[in-house]
């Protein structure tokens, strides 16, 4: 089987891909190429999932919003639990992420302050979900 030409190659890329240009600092970029070269990723899959866990806190942390706009109109103390137990739900999605990014996160990223918050973000939603797990 023969090779597909670059032209080939790009036109089955934009029609399964988008493409997203960003701008960062120099430093940032050689660090992150030098991360996943060293742990044998690729960085455009790296970004694709970054970008599809930080969509997934997004829509959580929306849903969390709308859920919370409702609690005010929620009377019954059965549909007060339902809205309680969503939100855990959502809020071990969440957490679910942040581990994501805690074990897949390059050698070279384990001592930035965002690797760090991490740690803390699981602890503390660990414990939220288990206090809300205790009183409903």
């Amino acid at each position: 089987m023969g090779k597909a030409s670059n032209a080939a190659k790009q036109r089955w890329n934009s029609k399964k891909y988008t493409q997203i240009k960003a701008y960062v600092k120099p430093e940032i970029a050689a660090a992150f190429k030098t991360a996943c070269a060293a742990a044998g990723v690729s960085m455009a899959g790296e970004l694709s999932r970054f970008m599809a866990d930080y969509a997934a806190v997004t829509v959580a942390n929306h849903v969390i919003n709308i859920k919370t706009e409702r609690t005010d109109s929620v009377s019954t103390m059965k549909m007060r639990r339902k809205t309680v137990r969503t939100v855990a739900g959502l809020l071990e999605q969440v957490r679910d992420a942040e581990e994501r990014f805690i074990n897949n996160a390059p050698e070279n990223l384990h001592s930035a302050p965002i690797y760090e918050n991490a740690g803390q973000y699981v602890s503390v939603l660990d414990d939220v979900i288990e206090q809300l797990g205790e009183i409903y």
